[in-house]
């Protein structure tokens, strides 16, 4: 067993949007807290580059919106989909309240790189990269910290106030902790990969003949999600590329010169799709965050935003105990109750979508002519769109920066 080197009132484990966002705000608040990130870099493709609207109204709360609005971004206004031959508009941004009216596609390496570098403006801030946390430190049932292994391969131990499980949809932090999610059927999974075709600056979704898929503009390329069922990611691989080449390029139109690009499966990532929700998401000396907490479906690309405002409400309940040094399980509590009713709520509306509209696509019984009832209301009534667009692009219970993280 490594040695206890260091100490620290806060430990996140997950240098990801809610890891980030939370070191950064209890920095601001002059708590200590160190972020461990097992990677050595934030350099990773087909995650979650979305930043919403409330996520960006935050970052202009924090002094940070002029530096973020100088990365290389997309602007989605409106949410577009074919289903067959027919273009339906599911979600509209144009008319949200505030200044930002719009979600930004931007890389989530830039945007925890800028995050990064504000925190690392704060004295009590302390970012280890390539450090992965490797287990839990507990006395008589509380967690007092983690045990880790650095860049070099030696292993430690670090004691904490409170550790922050941050870690994503496959958080060891979780395991160890023997908190076990609630999870929830999900009829697909997803391959993501690069196709070198210029986008329009939207996000566009394309349904047709058993197949569903979602390209998001990233300049000089598309990323492109396409669903399979759940489970056939074998089977369906064992048909071989040139099978997979054909299906994308005929449902976006896209010719072999530009298909052929995919050189073989291992350009092809697997997500493997989970969703899931912890009944409890604390227990004495350590939380949950983020998809740690309740791991989300890619539907609608809001687990980010959700992670980030999980961050501000945690910062803003236990910055104050942090520095008295008293968090309790009671603070803990606090931080679920303010943010599962925002998860629980996203969660039945992925699910709802899950059986409306992605079941039936995968299964080929997605009729143009009959769409299932929100989105033929959506059509008919377009002020419906402005609240979908709400309720991805804000939400419920947006979160503001707490007055002492603020520029």
């Amino acid at each position: 067993m490594g040695q206890v080197s260091e100490r620290t009132a806060c430990c996140v484990v997950g240098g990801g949007p809610a890891g980030m966002m939370l070191g950064l705000l209890l920095a601001r608040a002059g708590v200590q807290v160190t972020v461990l990130e097992k990677h050595p870099d934030f350099l990773r493709d087909f995650r979650g580059d979305t930043v919403h609207p409330s996520t960006l109204r935050l970052l202009d709360e924090l002094g940070l919106g002029e530096r973020f609005a100088r990365l290389p971004a997309g602007r989605l206004e409106e949410v577009r989909m074919r289903i067959g031959d027919r273009t339906l508009v599911a979600a509209d941004l144009r008319h949200l309240p505030g200044r930002h009216r719009y979600i930004a596609m931007v890389p989530q390496w830039d945007f925890l790189d800028l995050l990064a570098e504000a925190a690392a403006a704060e004295p009590s801030f302390t970012l280890r990269m390539s450090t992965a946390c490797t287990g839990l430190r507990t006395v008589g049932g509380r967690v007092t910290g983690v045990r880790y292994r650095d860049e070099h391969g030696a292993e430690g131990e670090l004691a904490a106030g409170l550790t922050v499980a941050c870690d994503g949809r496959r958080s060891l932090v979780r395991e160890h902790a023997g908190l076990r999610q609630r999870t929830f059927d999900v009829p697909m999974d997803v391959w993501n990969v690069r196709v070198p075709v210029p986008g329009d600056g939207r996000v566009f979704m394309r349904a047709d003949a058993g197949q569903f898929a979602v390209t998001m503009d990233r300049g000089d390329h598309c990323q492109t999600s396409y669903l399979i069922k759940k489970g056939t990611d074998a089977e369906l691989r064992a048909r071989g590329i040139a099978w997979f080449r054909d299906r994308l390029g005929a449902l976006f139109g896209w010719d072999a010169g530009v298909t052929d690009a995919i050189g073989s499966w291992d350009d092809v990532k697997l997500l493997d799709v989970t969703m899931g929700r912890l009944p409890r998401w604390y227990r004495p000396g350590l939380l949950c965050l983020g998809d740690a907490a309740h791991t989300m479906s890619p539907t609608g690309g809001v687990g980010v935003n959700l992670a980030v405002q999980d961050a501000v409400a945690a910062a803003r309940l236990l910055a104050g105990p942090l520095r008295r040094g008293t968090v309790g399980v009671a603070d803990l509590a606090r931080v679920q109750r303010r943010r599962q009713l925002p998860a629980a709520v996203v969660q039945k509306s992925q699910l709802a979508e899950h059986e409306t509209l992605l079941r039936p696509a995968l299964d080929g019984t997605l009729d143009p002519d009959r769409l299932p009832l929100p989105l033929e209301l959506l059509q008919r009534l377009p002020f419906l769109r402005t609240l979908t667009g709400y309720a991805g692009g804000i939400g419920l219970r947006p979160e503001r920066a707490p007055a002492f993280a603020r520029a």
